[in-house]
């Protein structure tokens, strides 16, 4: 059986956020303007529902400040190798997927973080699908880099849109966060407006329904069924992705992932290592869904003992925690609220409150 494995990058393969680390790094407040564009990208996406707008478009929106604040293709591709931060045992557990499936990464992530990962975890960059950047190709005038500073101040000024307690639609928003929604509204369309608006119209970032993109793109070219197919994802802009490969007969899996990703797929990871990812990449590639999710249903260290998961993996897993085995869930709708919790918090604590707590 030709099976394939398909993962998000940022959470499962890496506890780095690179676009709020860089737009930290080289833009004054820079981790406030982030987290409120993002919170923005958040109500967009899962409240607004907008044509043709995607989860994940905060790596287009936040373009044009980096590009005010003098950040380069340079600077970004030496700041994402220097800053790379992995989850422990990822290159050990690719290898060995790779060795027996086809691999591949599909990223929100800008293209300088994947190429500085894939050199890093020696994987081919020709099986990654990510967002495309070139800001070296825009100039900004004077007076335009000055009003994206001014803006960029504002923005980081403004309390951080939240989505309300069981919010269904942009009118279940309370007063405040309207305002704020329809300032943000007249700043990026202001900012289409200008000679930097350019980035927006050429910058196409892989997420929400470009994920599920680049999923269809690799079962088409690989000759595969969605059933052949996992997927691993931990935010917003693995929902899409969830919807295409669980409706489809393949399996989802979300990796210390938020209330989104644990609402969206059927397995529920928590765990500090990757070991586990392999463990459930190597029974789905020869048991299927149905083997993968009996083995989940009954995971303990007997079951896993038995399963036809290699001995070798299966004692790496036992010894990968002390104390127990990393927690993997069935997600039903019984227990659904209560590991959206647990993983939300647990993901703060693996990658960071400002990083975890991001869509």
């Amino acid at each position: 059986m030709n099976r394939v494995f398909v993962s998000d990058c940022e959470g499962p393969i890496s506890k780095n956020d690179h676009a709020f680390e860089v737009a930290s790094k080289f833009v004054p407040n820079g981790d406030r303007l982030f987290t409120a564009i993002s919170r923005y990208d958040d109500i967009l996406a899962e409240l607004f529902r907008r044509p043709n707008y995607n989860a994940g478009d905060t790596l287009k929106l936040i373009l044009p400040f980096l590009k005010a604040y003098e950040v380069t293709d340079e600077k970004m591709r030496g700041f994402a190798a220097k800053h790379l931060v992995l989850v422990p045992d990822v290159k050990k557990t690719l290898q060995h997927i790779r060795k027996l499936s086809q691999a591949f990464i599909v990223s929100t992530s800008y293209e300088h973080y994947i190429i500085a990962l894939c050199q890093s975890i020696e994987f081919p960059f020709e099986n990654t699908y990510c967002t495309r950047v070139n800001l070296d190709e825009y100039s900004l005038g004077k007076n335009e880099k000055i009003r994206l500073k001014q803006l960029a101040q504002e923005i980081a000024e403004m309390v951080v849109p939240e989505i309300s307690l069981g919010a269904a639609s942009s009118k279940d928003l309370d007063e405040q966060t309207r305002t704020i929604i329809h300032r943000l509204d007249e700043i990026f369309f202001e900012i289409a407006a200008m000679e930097s608006g350019r980035i927006y119209i050429k910058t196409k970032p892989v997420g929400g329904a470009g994920k599920a993109e680049a999923i269809k793109d690799i079962v088409q070219k690989r000759r595969v069924m969605l059933s052949d197919l996992v997927y691993f994802g931990d935010s917003i802009t693995d929902e899409e992705a969830f919807k295409l490969v669980r409706e489809n007969g393949g399996l989802t899996v979300s990796f210390n992932g938020n209330q989104h990703a644990v609402e969206s797929a059927e397995i529920a990871v928590l765990s500090r290592t990757s070991i586990v990812t392999a463990v459930l990449a190597e029974a789905f590639i020869k048991s299927g869904r149905s083997g993968t999710l009996a083995l989940v249903q009954n995971w303990n260290h007997e079951e896993l003992e038995k399963s036809q998961v290699s001995q070798p993996l299966v004692e790496r897993l036992f010894h990968s925690d002390a104390d127990e085995l990393p927690k993997v869930k069935i997600i039903t709708r019984e227990n659904m609220k209560v590991l959206a919790e647990e993983s939300a918090q647990f993901r703060k604590r693996v990658r960071g409150e400002a990083i975890g707590g991001l869509g």
